[in-house]
């Protein structure tokens, strides 16, 4: 009698299959067709329709590695482009970022808490190391992030940083690009800084850098150059007293001396009772209504996964062309964006 039965899955069909305990072969019983998801322009309308019930099926179709997939993030990202909806999208893009360890994953738990308070929807993309055997997201930062999972307004998925290095992975860019077509903010929350992870600030509207009490951030900062991206500096653990505001007026006279004397420096405790959550959230709010939207999503379109890949792809053929290494100027723009 046949024993250890499984099922081998293919792109678009499936076999099951049995072992035979006395020959040692594999038995094959039968193909069974899978059924696809959701195609990118499928996704495309019912972002635009804010159907946030559609997000777990975006995150899927990004990341999806098999033939073809590029095809379909290609056409949901002309689906959400501006063309599409008629203008830019609405929501408000928030990079976090800060090294481990700063209270990144606490104080999103209050900003998510305090944003759904305001009836705010909130997409959470959560950028972790790669898993070498999986390729996924390794440490699962969502897993720290404190929210209602019966609360439809909120969605939290981890994202793989893959071959990026502390930046973002072409599956994050195209998941924020798209998800703002439906959610009032999306929120994406870096693996840590330092020189090659300040990607984050091509792709966010708003970024607020993570800083905590007396732990030498602000000399590393000034030397890694990540003072060049915060819209907003946050101090946590605030509740330390003495230390988290001498750490305040550090960033405070390191933002006079590179001359960005206007950048907001917020304390907050995500200790209960929270403090500084809503000057937080004001902070970022007032940023956002100083943004050259119109700019920023230009900036986004030319970082895109899709231009990106295009870029290298030509890059690429160039330099065997020429016979030594070449960088082309090229300018990439997405069928459908204006």
């Amino acid at each position: 009698m046949a024993f250890g039965y499984g099922r081998i899955y293919g792109a678009t069909e499936a076999s099951t299959f049995a072992l035979d305990p006395a020959t040692g072969k594999l038995i094959w019983r039968r193909k069974l067709t899978r059924t696809r998801g959701p195609g990118g322009a499928e996704l495309g309308e019912r972002l635009r329709a804010r159907d946030v019930t559609a997000a777990p099926a975006v995150l899927n179709l990004v990341e999806n590695r098999a033939p073809g997939g590029a095809d379909e993030v290609a056409a949901l990202l002309r689906a959400v482009s501006p063309a599409a909806l008629g203008g830019e999208a609405p929501a408000h893009v928030v990079g976090v970022t800060g090294p481990p360890g700063a209270g990144k994953s606490s104080l999103l738990s209050e900003l998510v808490r305090a944003w759904r308070a305001d009836g705010r929807t909130v997409a959470v993309l959560a950028v972790d190391p790669t898993s070498k055997r999986s390729g996924g997201a390794l440490l699962g930062d969502r897993a720290r992030i404190a929210f209602d999972p019966a609360d439809r307004g909120v969605f939290l998925r981890s994202t793989a940083a893959g071959d990026q290095v502390g930046g973002l992975a072409p599956a994050t860019r195209a998941a924020a690009q798209a998800l703002a077509a439906t959610f009032d903010l999306v929120v994406i929350e870096t693996v840590g800084v330092g020189q090659s992870e300040t990607d984050v600030g091509d792709v966010a509207d708003s970024v607020a850098v993570v800083v905590q009490p007396g732990a030498g951030d602000v000399l590393q900062f000034l030397k890694a150059g990540i003072m060049e991206i915060p819209d907003v500096l946050v101090v946590t653990k605030s509740d330390l007293g003495p230390i988290a505001q001498a750490t305040r007026r550090d960033l405070v006279a390191a933002l006079r001396a590179l001359g960005a004397p206007d950048t907001e420096v917020v304390a907050v405790s995500s200790v209960p009772p929270p403090q500084g959550i809503d000057e937080l959230v004001a902070a970022l709010d007032a940023h956002r209504s100083r943004v050259d939207l119109v700019a920023r999503s230009a900036l986004r379109r030319v970082t895109s996964p899709v231009c990106r890949d295009a870029v290298a792809r030509i890059s690429k053929a160039a330099t065997s062309i020429m016979g030594r290494e070449t960088q082309p100027r090229i300018s990439c723009r997405i069928p459908g964006n204006r």
